[in-house]
């Protein structure tokens, strides 16, 4: 599986794409019958190692199993991709630069696919894990997000994920979607704070390519299938 390839193929379909989250600290994953995503991301913004947690995943299905590190300590090899996250809303060297330094020698000789995301934090109404960690601010501009999100397109980035954060009191809102996908030509994935079908269903509708839900799956697994199911029925349909 090349991960961008196949983004792009389900993109110029029209199919819209759910990702699963799985933060390591966690336990365990959401896995069933119905559950068929299109992707699992595995990754939190703790040191906990991802290794079991890529393991159990790929036991049990067939689903690709997509590394979202929140930091060098989860990667893991055995994944099928990785997404090089660049923290482009802070100005955190580290985060933006310094932690794929460490890690690239390793990621290019085990050859696991890759793609390169420019990861933007939006408001989300709370203070959200991965500004704890990273010791930056989430934007609240939205030109502010849509120019990030250009130069991000600009710089070369496979991809650009807008994240309101892990628990976040409202997702990223429809008009911030909208003005970026009217802005760049790459994939948009779009995070954070999405609980109901019809949040996912608006996220779609104003440009996401993929969605990407945890923490309400964390809480409700029986839930994973029906969202599932009304993310593939949007194909070639107006939302």
């Amino acid at each position: 599986m090349r991960l961008k390839e196949t983004i792009q193929t389900k993109r110029a379909a029209g199919e819209k794409m759910l990702a699963v989250l799985v933060d390591p600290e966690k336990g365990a994953s959401p896995l069933g019958e119905e559950c068929v995503p299109d992707f699992w991301f595995v990754g939190g913004s703790t040191g906990e190692s991802a290794e079991v947690a890529v393991k159990a995943i790929k036991a049990q299905s067939d689903v690709p199993v997509v590394l979202f590190p929140g930091n060098v300590q989860q990667f893991v090899e055995s994944a099928d991709a990785l997404l090089m996250l660049s923290l482009v809303s802070g100005r955190n060297p580290a985060l933006l630069i310094g932690a794929q330094v460490s890690v690239a020698r390793r990621v290019r000789a085990c050859g696991i696919d890759t793609m390169s995301v420019g990861y933007i934090l939006v408001d989300g109404g709370r203070l959200s894990s991965v500004e704890k960690a990273s010791g930056t601010k989430a934007l609240t501009d939205p030109d502010e997000i849509v120019d990030t999100a250009i130069a991000s397109e600009l710089l070369g980035m496979g991809s650009v994920y807008l994240e309101a954060g892990s628990g976040a009191l409202r997702p990223v809102s429809e008009e911030i979607i909208r003005a970026v996908r009217e802005q760049i030509r790459v994939p948009l994935i779009v995070g954070g704070g999405i609980r109901t079908v019809e949040q996912m269903l608006a996220a779609y509708r104003a440009g996401a390519d993929i969605v990407v839900i945890g923490n309400h799956f964390e809480e409700h697994p029986e839930e994973v299938g029906g969202f599932c199911r009304r993310a593939k029925e949007v194909k070639g349909r107006r939302l």
